[in-house]
């Protein structure tokens, strides 16, 4: 087959943040490898954490204002993030009537990069709240990286983040450099890789993590209520990545391999890309939570999401690594295409699939999420 040639942006792993923040965002629109159409498995897992947003929402002190503000950050394309925000909305409107309190308005602020599809966002938007049994808040898109500050000081009530956090701002410089010990020479990914390379994604997600919440402590107002989710880890050895090193160190790093080795790739091109992602333990986040100091712990707890894959027969191989593959497309895809191309992507796409099928049984025991849960107050 006639292969594109790389774009004309360098790796987005070798540029500053910037230039991450431009083109990064999960796979957009309704097609077959898009995030609207492979998050179901987010979905089911965010269902299931629904009880613990609630009560972080019922613990929260209700503001006496006339417009409650909510945001969703990393928000992306896909239902999800419109069921959320129904989830917080309801709940909150049950709380002031419960309360007899004069009802807010609500106000939601979906926000992700610039890159993000927003247009097949807002036309899953119910139509105006004038209309009977529509959406009860006004919404609005905010493009922008959540590592910065996004919105005016003391405006926010809610924050929501969820499978967001362990994506970073960038791959850590010492990780794309042949002259540092901490180089991911041969991989994409850090799972099962050495511990100096694991150790500078570490550090890189505590930088991260802290210019998080100090961005929010700047926009909350005193007593918000702040949700996070993000994939996690029960290992304390970071370069066990557990089912995100399962979707981005197995049958993904190897098709990268193949590609290397038919020539169709160089080496030196696989090295200098990197995934992005990083999954924390618990007293990882509690430790950045601590440090920074601008926020109440009232809970970080680890869960067990399950498999991500949803499948209409978990006995056909072919069907498994489908799903196995679209779900790593779907996130991970964008940057992928920007890297080599978008018919060299789908190459690769396409040897992850028949690894993924010859070992379907084991990805059906292998891949499970689990999840680190954070429910803070804004001191």
């Amino acid at each position: 087959m006639a292969m594109e040639s790389p774009t004309a942006l360098n790796s987005v792993c070798e540029t500053q943040p910037t230039k991450l923040e431009r083109v990064f965002c999960m796979q957009g629109g309704n097609g077959d490898t898009s995030y609207a159409k492979n998050s179901q498995g987010q979905a089911k897992h965010l269902q299931s954490l629904r009880p613990l947003l609630e009560e972080a929402l019922n613990n929260m002190d209700l503001p006496a204002s006339e417009t409650l503000t909510i945001v969703d950050l990393g928000c992306s394309s896909g239902q999800n993030t419109l069921v959320i925000a129904n989830v917080i909305v309801n709940c909150l409107m049950n709380k002031y009537k419960l309360a007899s309190l004069n009802m807010p308005d609500f106000q939601v602020f979906f926000s992700d990069l610039p890159s993000n599809d927003f247009n097949t966002l807002f036309q899953l938007l119910p139509v105006p709240m004038e209309v009977p049994a529509s959406r009860t808040y006004y919404a609005a898109g905010v493009p922008g990286s959540f590592y910065k500050r996004l919105f005016p000081r003391n405006t926010l009530n809610v924050v929501h983040s969820s499978f967001s956090l362990h994506w970073l701002s960038q791959v850590p410089d010492v990780v794309l450099d042949p002259n540092s010990s901490a180089w991911n020479k041969g991989r994409v990914f850090i799972h099962s890789g050495s511990n100096e390379t694991a150790n500078a994604y570490r550090l890189q997600f505590k930088s991260d993590f802290e210019d998080f919440l100090r961005a929010r402590s700047e926009e909350m107002k005193s007593g918000g209520c702040m949700f996070l989710v993000c994939l996690g880890r029960t290992f304390q050895d970071p370069t066990n990545q557990g089912g995100g090193g399962i979707l981005f160190g197995t049958h993904f790093e190897h098709a990268w391999n193949d590609l290397v080795e038919e020539g169709m790739v160089e080496a030196e091109r696989r090295d200098s890309f990197n995934v992005p992602f990083f999954a924390p333990t618990v007293a990882e986040v509690r430790e950045v939570v601590e440090k920074e100091s601008s926020f109440t712990v009232n809970k970080v707890d680890v869960f067990k999401g399950g498999s991500p894959l949803v499948v209409e027969s978990a006995e056909n191989n072919e069907e498994l690594a489908r799903a196995f593959t679209n779900q790593c497309r779907s996130v991970c895809g964008v940057l992928v295409d920007n890297h080599i191309g978008k018919d060299l992507s789908t190459e690769l796409f396409s040897r992850m699939e028949k690894r993924a099928t010859e070992h379907a049984r084991a990805l059906v025991h292998d891949l499970q999420f689990f999840h680190v849960v954070a429910a803070l107050t804004r001191m």
